[in-house]
């Protein structure tokens, strides 16, 4: 339990009310009771205000005096990330914070360096020559590999695997079942069979990434597969080896991303999207959930298809006129019927 005016000093914004109010929790607006705090992103939702029991909400300046009438109010530029930023301090609050130290049962070589402050589970395994950054906190069953480097402040949850000589950056955070550095998918043809390709590279991940659960990022098979700052990865994604990311991507659940695509900053691919190897994605290029990029995006943009995607305008419109194919194949074969009753009716001289 908090008070309204501990939130607004530790996250500004305009309190309108009490500030003395007491807060138990965040809820959905549509499921606030009068000890929550809620909030609205978008004034098409306005009428929600009226039925909402939220003890506070938070809103816009376009939302304040609606807002206020009904109680308590937060007035900030953007609700969303505010609310994003309410979520952070809430969670600080109340997670339980892992213990510095090393678990008993932990097997740690050596050779490999701890920084200060680190949080070590149980049975996690750190191999010779790995480095761990100051404050890492490290799950129960992980494992780091050989010469692998972890950066300071990073997580990593329950049984997340980090490969050798792989290199992850500071305050990331990586969710149960992640895979860091196994080998890329690479085998060469031979009289009816397949000759491995090892996979000489490593992965190199930049700060601040967040990677969800059961997600993989192959190795290198020479070079190494990176990705940039700030890159977002749902749960399920598969990025193949010698893949190379850029900044603040984000892609949702079960995206995927072939050998040695080159995707730029900014980008985002929806739930299930594909992108097929060796190709190129122009920085703030969208992909939509389902997609099948089958060839280079050069320009930034909105692109979409289930069929061979097009800019998002001209798919839309395809898919328009798919939906009406049917009906239009009828209006044809009965323009075909009448024309030839026509011709029966008047048949042409020799």
């Amino acid at each position: 339990m908090v008070q309204l005016g501990q939130i607004v000093a530790a996250l500004g914004g305009e309190l309108l009310g009490s500030a003395a109010l007491p807060i138990a929790r965040i809820a959905p607006i549509e499921q606030a009771q009068a000890d929550t705090i809620t909030f609205l992103a978008h004034p098409k939702y306005r009428a929600q205000l009226a039925s909402t029991s939220a003890g506070c909400v938070i809103v816009s300046g376009a939302l304040k005096a609606e807002a206020a009438a009904r109680g308590a109010v937060i007035v900030t530029d953007d609700p969303y990330l505010y609310f994003a930023r309410l979520t952070q301090w809430w969670a600080s609050r109340t997670r339980p914070q892992a213990p510095a130290g090393v678990h008993p049962s932990a097997v740690i070589d050596p050779s490999a360096s701890l920084g200060e402050g680190v949080s070590i589970g149980p049975l996690v395994v750190v191999e010779a020559g790995a480095v761990i950054g100051a404050g890492a906190v490290i799950g129960p069953h992980c494992v780091i590999g050989r010469g692998a480097r972890i950066g300071a402040g990073t997580r990593l949850a329950a049984s997340v695997n980090i490969g050798f000589d792989c290199r992850i950056g500071e305050r990331c955070l990586f969710h149960s079942g992640v895979v860091i550095g196994a080998d890329g998918f690479g085998f060469a043809p031979t009289q009816g069979r397949w000759e491995k390709i090892e996979q000489l590279g490593a992965v190199r991940i930049g700060d601040d990434v967040e990677i969800g659960a059961n997600t993989c990022v192959d190795r290198g098979a020479l070079g190494d597969t990176v990705l940039g700052d700030g890159v977002k990865l749902d749960n399920l994604v598969q990025i193949g080896h010698n893949v190379q990311i850029g900044a603040h991507v984000a892609m949702a659940g079960c995206a995927g991303v072939a050998g040695s695509a080159v995707i730029g900053a900014h980008c985002t691919v929806g739930g299930g999207g594909m992108v097929l190897g060796h190709l190129t994605l122009a920085e703030g290029v969208n992909v939509s959930a389902a997609t099948l990029v089958s060839r280079s995006i050069h320009k930034p943009g909105l692109y979409s298809g289930v069929f061979p995607f097009d800019d998002n305008a001209s798919w839309e419109k395809n898919a328009a006129t798919l939906r009406n194919l049917h009906a239009l194949r009828e209006r044809v074969r009965a323009l075909e019927k009448q024309q030839n009753n026509h011709d029966d009716g008047h048949p042409q001289d020799s």
